[in-house]
């Protein structure tokens, strides 16, 4: 039981930090003012590295997202307020730099596209089962009725003579008749 508790006791704490989140802003990035990196950093999770899917720039540890973060510093330092600076960013990559963009016709996939998805994918698997509980099982044949079976025997008959006129056979016809039917 002890070796439990210091299992867990050793463990814990590593946990602790693989759950806190990554960020990637490195220190030459940071502004000496607290304020203004603080600014910096609720802009920087606001918007979404270009390269990378769906991770916002203060998270990324791509070059890109480097790149805008430091952007994102000197238009704080120029004096800018937080929503020029979004407003210059998004005017550099378009909406899609902005983790939640605004509802246009233009990001109009971006917002309905799940949905339309999700509902299409309920369907889809509504019909399928539903197709699937009112089939036959695999392998099911309907036996055929009494005029079905004399209409096959008929078409088989008039084949079997068919084959017998024109290919010679060591097996009389009658005889394949009775072998067929039997």
């Amino acid at each position: 039981m002890t070796r439990v508790v210091f299992i867990i006791a050793l463990l814990l704490p590593l946990t602790l930090l693989a759950a806190r989140p990554a960020v990637a802003v490195e220190p030459d990035e940071i502004l000496a003012d607290s304020a203004l990196e603080t600014r910096a950093r609720e802009i920087s999770k606001g918007l979404r590295c270009v390269v990378c899917q769906n991770q916002s720039i203060d998270d990324s540890n791509a070059e890109i997202a480097r790149d805008l973060r430091i952007l994102v510093r000197e238009r704080l330092l120029l004096g800018e307020d937080n929503k020029q600076v979004v407003n210059y960013v998004v005017a550099r990559y378009g909406d899609y730099v902005l983790l939640k963009p605004p509802f246009r016709l233009s990001t109009s996939a971006l917002w309905l596209g799940p949905p339309i998805m999700t509902v299409l994918a309920i369907l889809v698997v509504f019909f399928a089962y539903r197709s699937m509980r009112n089939s036959q099982p695999i392998g099911h044949v309907e036996p055929l009725s009494p005029a079905d079976r004399r209409r096959l025997d008929a078409l088989v008959d008039q084949e079997i003579d068919r084959q017998a006129r024109s290919e010679p056979s060591a097996i009389p016809a009658s005889e394949l008749r009775r072998n067929d039917h039997g």
